[in-house]
């Protein structure tokens, strides 16, 4: 990997776009020629680089991203990204004329934005925005069919806010048993009958609902973990209709290795003694790469061994116990493959007793990225600059 040479630090994420975009091309198979593509780019691309996805997204059938806060979406346009972007989260109504400006679409759930954010419009400006449904997630969107009513009506009056799109997000769609998800869509449908006029995107999936129910496809889907090649709960894992390409993969190399004897301790705390004469290796990573403390005892990948994490895991380091003596210099698979071994990030997250989305997002912007497309390498060493 020649790309390394050009940073200085021996952990990195190696990304591939190939597997985005094949990620990508087979839900479009899924969705059809009738309902669209929104990849979902927030949270730097899931820790796989926001610039870098959006292009291969956009290139590959995407046609609309999304991003969770203005900020995120700002960044995009700064990097040259044009494509319509919609922010998730909640905006404030004083970023309506900024939002406008920019050409990106809002999220909005309540009249009181629509009254306030006309403050903030300049003259022939327009906004476009997307009215949340809460149909059973408990966070944003409006409840009743009668609030949507009133926030149509508030939206009328004034020429400058465009309703784009309406939707709502599940919350068990990545669970086998349906009933919960049935009754979201049914709350879904009586929304989207309440408006008097339809808006041109109308969108419920995530991946896990795009995957499992065709009658949640609508206009658009949102495709979030999946498109990143990671299955969106190990319940429907072997379910799935098509073989997903996971993208990450986290690397580090050992950098010292030392023999030590029975009775010797091992980082912050002592919490773990040698039984004998061990090797133990030293790795250049931690918990500031998002490789917590939590991480010690999990089993990473050396030379296509299954070696162990022993002691707590520091800000910036770690250590493993060898079976044998290694060079300095030999490559550590944290999560990811390497020379036909792999060792899966749901592994990882099962150790943690969470989900692949944090651990993916959880790789920090301190770990270069090297990306590769098309049997050619390049590297960011910050993606979020």
């Amino acid at each position: 990997m020649g790309s390394r040479k050009e940073f200085y630090r021996d952990t990195w994420a190696e990304v591939n776009l190939d597997a985005i975009a094949h990620n990508i091309k087979h839900m479009a198979k899924i969705t059809g020629q009738k309902t669209g593509i929104m990849a979902v780019v927030k949270a730097n691309a899931y820790g796989h680089g926001y610039v870098q996805v959006a292009e291969t997204a956009l290139s590959n059938g995407a046609t609309h991203l999304a991003v969770a806060f203005l900020d995120e979406a700002l960044f995009l346009r700064r990097q040259g990204i044009t494509a319509p972007i919609v922010v998730l989260g909640a905006s404030r109504p004083q970023n309506a004329g900024l939002a406008a400006e920019e050409n990106v679409q809002l999220t909005v759930f309540t009249k009181e934005w629509i009254q306030e954010a006309g403050n903030y419009l300049s003259d022939g400006q327009q906004i476009r925005i997307h009215i949340k449904c809460d149909t059973g997630m408990g966070r944003l969107g409006v409840k009743t069919t009668d609030e949507l009513i009133r926030l149509e009506n508030e939206i009328e009056k004034n020429s400058a806010i465009h309703i784009e799109g309406i939707y709502t997000h599940f919350a068990t769609a990545d669970e086998v048993n349906r009933k919960y998800a049935d009754e979201q869509i049914n709350r879904f449908k009586l929304f989207v009958d309440a408006l008097k006029q339809k808006p041109e995107l109308i969108h419920a999936s995530n991946s896990a609902a795009a995957f499992m129910r065709k009658d949640s496809l609508f206009s658009i889907i949102r495709f979030g973990i999946s498109m990143y090649g990671l299955s969106p709960s190990s319940e429907i894992a072997d379910l799935l209709p098509v073989t997903l390409e996971p993208a990450l993969s986290l690397y580090t190399t050992i950098v010292q290795v030392k023999k030590v004897s029975p009775g010797d301790k091992i980082s912050y705390g002592a919490t773990y003694e040698a039984k004998e004469h061990e090797w133990i290796a030293t790795l250049p990573v931690g918990y500031a790469d998002g490789w917590i403390r939590k991480m010690q005892g999990f089993k990473v990948l050396v030379d296509g061994n299954r070696v162990p994490i022993v002691g707590r895991v520091c800000m910036d380091q770690c250590m493993i116990r060898l079976p044998k003596e290694y060079p300095i210099g030999t490559k550590v698979t944290l999560f990811g493959g390497e020379n036909g071994h792999v060792l899966p990030m749901d592994e990882v997250a099962d150790h943690l007793e969470t989900i692949n989305y944090e651990v993916a997002c959880a790789v920090s912007a301190r770990v270069p990225r090297v990306y590769h497309k098309n049997n050619e390498s390049f590297f960011v060493l910050n993606p979020l600059v």
